[in-house]
């Protein structure tokens, strides 16, 4: 049995630090409370050199019985969560500057974090319950970190919905051992092209409705508008975005491994559900006037376009790395934008950002070049993952699929402009004078840094592409 610890260490730092966050914050005063911010970027900073150290050195394997992966999609999903945490520790030091629990929330953040890490790179199905558990739960306490109104409804539907999906998980995890009789997936692999089809398609399911409602794709995707609204915007930003990154890279190991060798006709599903996905989350965002909500929808229409990459995974060479480039590109291109709405604590409405780019032209510009970017606009990464996604679709056969999906984006660049062009108009006199207040220099610089991360993406994402293929471990 391979028991190398050192293959966990981005894992085992962010769950160390976390551990000795909470036990120096119940010590600090609460005016020094940031340095458990600077240990959770400190905490970051390491995960990522390990990461760098792991994938430089070529050290892909299985671990702890090969329930856990280091490979190279785990290490990207390392690269994008770690980069993710980094960037929204950063944005939100002014939004929790001496609260009375501020170290608690960076505590928090931590073993979300660390959960999905977990999730990303999970080869058994008790692990990637665990997994589960550890993005979530912490989550829910940061959802109502404000302690207001909105923030109490959106972790009380936050975790109402989780706990009722990750009941339905863990009963298809049961589900699936009785099939197969394990849960390590290159067990599974083996066993369940021979049980009972409509047993294997009650348990993927099962499993499958707990990983998705991480993702926030459709049907379990209820939760995503209320508590991005409610919760502060650094934890929307997290919910959002990198418990997004663990539960897809999880979901696309699950499907690859187990999914694709049942004799059901899983693809099918998966090009629904991307269909139903962007469709729903684009036409929803149409005409809403709230900021956050307007990135809620759109986070469920982007869930959309990733999913285009599963049905086409055993066709497509291109499904692995359009899937895994896409993803390190929306995480800079959605953390920027919601940077500048954490730098605007007083903009809720899309009418606040009237005159931005007279007042704030910083900020303004990062706007536009992160919500053009989600458009999937040249020359941002996420631009050139629309169009490895859209060319692995094509390849994989499922040309239907891919003219849905750029029918969607051109759709988008609707609602998008809705916001972006406010900025460029004279603000009314009714206007207060606060709504273009900087929260904090740390905001607008995390904002500016993500957005110049997106754009490099687009820009040497040619030379990028290749470290992004490797085969899935079993």
């Amino acid at each position: 049995m391979n028991e190398n610890l050192a293959a966990l260490l981005p894992e085992t730092v962010l769950l160390g630090a976390a551990v000795v966050g909470l036990l120096a914050g119940s010590w600090l005063p609460r005016r020094r409370q940031w340095a458990v911010a600077v240990l959770a970027a400190g905490a970051c900073l390491a995960g990522l050199a390990a990461t760098a150290w792991t994938m430089a050195a070529g050290r892909e394997q299985t671990v702890f019985a090969d329930t856990f992966a280091v490979d190279t999609a785990t290490g990207l999903g390392r690269l994008a969560v770690l980069s993710g945490l980094l960037l929204i520790v950063a944005m939100a030091g002014p939004a929790v500057r001496g609260h009375a629990r501020e170290s608690e929330f960076y505590v928090l953040l931590l073993m979300s974090g660390a959960g999905t890490l977990v999730l990303a790179g999970a080869n058994d199905l008790l692990l990637l319950f665990a997994g589960f558990l550890l993005a979530g739960v912490p989550a829910y306490a940061l959802a109502a970190f404000a302690k207001d109104g909105a923030g109490t409804e959106a972790a009380l539907k936050y975790y109402l919905l989780g706990a009722l999906l990750g009941t339905v998980m863990l009963a298809g995890t049961a589900v699936l051992y009785g099939a197969g009789g394990s849960t390590l997936y290159g067990e599974l692999r083996a066993t369940l092209p021979h049980a009972p089809s409509g047993l294997v398609a009650v348990g993927a399911l099962a499993v499958l409705a707990g990983v998705l409602f991480k993702a926030g794709a459709v049907p379990a995707h209820f939760w995503v508008p209320d508590v991005t609204d409610g919760a502060l915007a650094p934890v929307a930003a997290h919910v959002t975005t990198l418990t997004k990154v663990g539960a897809l890279i999880g979901t696309y190991r699950l499907a690859h491994h187990l999914l694709w060798g049942t004799e059901l006709d899983w693809p099918w599903l998966f090009a629904l559900l991307a269909a139903v996905s962007m469709t729903l989350g684009n036409l929803a965002a149409f005409f809403q006037t709230s900021v956050q909500r307007l990135l809620a929808y759109s986070t469920i229409g982007q869930v959309g376009y990733v999913l285009v990459a599963f049905p086409v995974a055993a066709r497509s060479d291109l499904a692995q790395q359009a899937l895994l480039f896409y993803l390190l590109a929306y995480t800079a291109t959605n953390l920027g934008a919601f940077a500048v709405v954490t730098a605007l604590p007083h903009a809720r409405t899309l009418e606040d950002y009237r005159g931005l780019a007279r007042d704030r032209p910083a900020l303004a510009a990062v706007l536009v070049v992160c919500l053009l970017g989600l458009v999937g606009t040249p020359p941002t990464g996420v631009f050139l993952g629309k169009l490895e996604i859209f060319q692995a679709a094509v390849d994989g056969g499922y040309t239907w699929l891919a003219a849905l999906a750029v029918a969607n984006t051109v759709a988008s660049l609707f609602y998008y402009l809705r916001w972006l062009a406010p900025l460029f108009r004279p603000a009314p006199r009714e206007q207060p004078a606060a709504a273009h207040q900087a929260a904090g220099r740390g905001a607008v610089a995390t904002a500016c840094a993500a957005a110049a991360v997106s754009l490099l993406l687009g820009l040497v994402g040619g030379a990028l592409l290749p470290l992004t293929t490797g085969p899935l471990l079993l």
